[in-house]
């Protein structure tokens, strides 16, 4: 490493040693905070406010420098430009020759400006990087997030390279057209790959493509994606990125997507016959919240085990999962013609047994190319929001009667029925085209520990002060790598995945509890809302099945419309906490105008404090999660009992509570119903605004 730092300096540019960022300093800066911190001299808004404002101006400083040399070559540039047109009417060879080495030393001086680029782009996402790894909390996504398409953030220079691609563009196409293409009329705009190019036009398009590779997480960090990270993206070399698609399979992605989309239709799809169902077999409407709900119980543990099987295999849970489902279905369309409650409520268990959500999220974090995982996470809600939708849409097309033999098939045991042949299809497709990525643990620890190493070397070059080697690409540097110390590699290893719920329920912080309190929350009031629908919209206004089904279905049209909205424009507006005690207090608002308190219950007021509760609890979903992410231990980020499987845990329970709370109030009579189960939602709802209100500093 000496000697390549050598090498380095040598060929650096002494005159823009000062343009660079202060990598030096800011380090010995997050040393500092951290002693400061752990003496309690410092609050950690303090601290996040000052290393805001540091980085914020040390990427100023490399913006205008950037601005102040494209403004040189592109003055360059324009000289040569007049000349090539003087040319046009006087074609002299020497002239050509003179302009082509013209346009070679500026791409000469533009691929200083691309390397330029690269190291503090490189020297960015480090110290972004370790200081997450400092505090243990993202810091990352806030700041990246916040600045990523603000009209006033310098960031975008940096890591989008704004104005280079006319430069590069320029560059290319005048030495195209000096070149003797006599006979030919097409431009470079016509033809997008030139042959016999001139060396430094492939010298700086390799150069630009391995400044967005190096900076292509940027869109990434900046969406609000629950699908936990090993750690930030890093630039990778062409064998990472072969190793990477290779792993891809599309087919093996969409039959993932699929799974979560009928997995959430056969939530839903029984919800607006659940009542009549149990009253079919001779229980109590209301215990329909135990037969929603048992489903959800049963998912406790299939997180569990599905989540560490996926650690191993993603094909085999995926095929228990199908099979399981089968099973759940047909016992739960068979209960009718059993007559036993007993039978509808071990399929629903069946069906809870079968939830392979860990897996599906598992999946796209592992197997999908960061280039397109952003794509696939937006699928997978996607497909969540229409399955939610589409699951009581579908109940209420099922409205016949017949029997086939000694078969009933009716608006109870439809919904059965159909499942229970989509998951067989399914079950058959998947057998057939999906295709289980090759699982290398000891090449994957490798490849982690030589991306470390490659970091370490980055570290060494910019605190050495090397700031602007010529000729030496990224390949070459991490190609001449050591580790940066060994406080480092016991800082890797003090990460390590924890093992049960019990460590990771310690690695929690009060910020952490407050963010999982309030995901138990506007669960519980959502499955309230959504268990209860078909009881209480019968007892109150005579509601057939497929009037309760249209209102379940346009809830849940509403989340994709909302998600855009808030993702696009709100976000951008108010920052994620600001949102997040609104939406809780919205909420808190549809809860209160739910209540059936001396007037008469309408249907008007029914369904405008349904859709509030339930759009406000969608919104702070979102909203949440985003939070939880950046707050939540990077230890929780991988292995089996992830931070993705601690909020699972937390809503399934409250989804449990929830279907139980409606069974137990059946007791009280169906009067009393709907106010004996918004008072709990109420009181949590109010405990988690207070909780966030005290944790307000706290978040970011």
């Amino acid at each position: 490493m000496v000697a390549f730092g050598k090498k380095l300096k040598e060929r650096s540019i002494q005159e823009w040693q000062g343009y660079y960022i202060n990598y030096k300093l800011m380090k010995k800066k997050v040393n500092q905070y951290g002693r400061q911190l752990q003496g309690g001299n410092l609050e950690r808004r303090q601290v996040l406010k000052d290393f805001s404002k540091m980085l914020d101006n040390q990427i100023e400083k490399v913006a205008l420098f950037m601005l102040e040399q494209q403004g040189l070559l592109a003055s360059r540039l324009q000289r040569l430009r007049e000349s090539h047109d003087a040319l046009q009417e006087e074609p002299e060879i020497s002239h050509i020759a003179y302009l082509k080495d013209g346009y070679r030393a500026v791409g000469h001086d533009l691929l200083k400006l691309l390397f330029f680029v690269e190291m503090n782009a490189i020297g960015v996402r480090k110290i972004l990087k370790k200081f997450d790894k400092r505090f243990g909390y993202r810091f990352t996504n806030y700041y990246v997030k916040t600045r990523a398409n603000h009209p006033y953030s310098e960031l975008q220079q940096v890591y989008k390279h704004v104005g280079l691609g006319a430069v590069v563009g320029a560059v290319s196409r005048n030495l195209h057209e000096l070149q003797n293409n006599q006979g030919s009329y097409l431009s470079i705009y016509d033809q997008p790959v030139l042959p016999l190019q001139d060396p430094v036009v492939d010298s700086i398009r390799a150069a630009v493509d391995r400044l967005t590779h190096s900076t292509n997480f940027l869109n990434f960090m900046a969406q609000h994606a629950f699908i936990m990270q090993q750690e930030l993206p890093s630039p990778q070399d062409e064998e990472e990125a072969v190793e990477e698609d290779r792993r891809y399979h599309f087919m093996s992605l969409l039959l993932n997507l699929v799974n979560t989309f009928l997995y959430m239709v056969n939530t839903y799809i029984i919800v607006p016959t659940a009542d009549d169902y149990s009253m079919s077999l001779g229980a109590a409407a209301t215990v329909c919240g135990v037969v929603i709900g048992a489903m959800a119980v049963a998912q406790l543990f299939s997180s569990i085990y599905f989540s560490a099987w996926s650690n191993k295999s993603y094909f085999k849970p995926l095929i228990f999962s199908s099979i399981v489902l089968f099973i759940g279905n047909l016992l739960y369309a068979l209960a009718f013609d059993f007559n036993s409650i007993a039978v509808l409520l071990i399929g629903r268990l069946f069906c809870g047994l079968g939830s392979a959500r860990a897996v599906n999220r598992r999946y796209i974090s592992d197997c999908v190319p960061l280039k397109i995982r952003m794509q696939a996470s937006a699928g997978f809600v996607s497909a969540s929001a229409l399955g939610m939708a589409c699951g009581p849409a579908l109940a209420g097309l099922l409205q016949t009667r017949f029997k086939i033999y000694k078969l009933t098939f009716n608006q109870n045991t439809l919904p059965g029925w159909v499942m229970a042949i989509a998951w067989l299809m399914y079950l058959v497709w998947l057998a057939i085209s999906f295709r289980e990525p090759v699982l290398e643990p000891e090449e994957s620890h490798s490849t982690s520990k030589d991306s470390n190493n490659s970091e370490a070397v980055q570290d060494g070059n910019l605190e050495s002060g090397i700031k602007q080697p010529l000729l030496i690409t990224s390949e070459e540097i991490e190609e001449q790598v050591e580790d940066e110390d060994d406080s480092e590699e016991a800082s890797e290893e003090s990460r390590a995945p924890v093992n049960s719920i019990g460590a990771a329920y310690r690695l929690l912080t009060p910020s952490v509890k407050v963010q999982l309190l309030i995901y138990f929350m506007l669960k519980y009031a959502m499955e309230i809302l959504l268990s209860e629908s078909s009881v209480v919209t019968t007892y109150y206004f005579g509601w057939s099945t497929s009037s309760v089904a249209i209102f379940l279905a346009c809830l849940g049209l509403t989340v994709l419309p909302v998600n855009i909205v808030i993702g696009s424009y709100i976000s951008n507006m108010f920052e994620d906490r600001q949102i997040l005690l609104v939406s809780e207090i919205m909420v808190c608002v549809g809860i209160l105008f739910s209540f059936n308190v001396l007037v008469p219950y309408t249907v008007p007021q029914y369904v405008c404090s349904g859709l509030i509760m339930f759009v406000s609890a969608e919104v702070l979903e979102g909203v949440n999660l985003s939070l939880l992410s950046r707050v939540m231990s990077s230890r929780l980020s991988r292995g089996t009992y992830n931070g993705g499987l601690l909020s699972t845990e937390a809503g399934t329970i409250a989804r449990v509570i929830a279907d139980v709370t409606i069974t137990v109030a059946g007791y009280f009579g169906r009067d009393m119903l709907l106010n004996v189960t918004l008072l709990p939602s109420l009181v949590t709802c109010v405990v988690s605004i207070v909780a966030t209100c005290f944790t307000y500093n706290s978040l970011y």
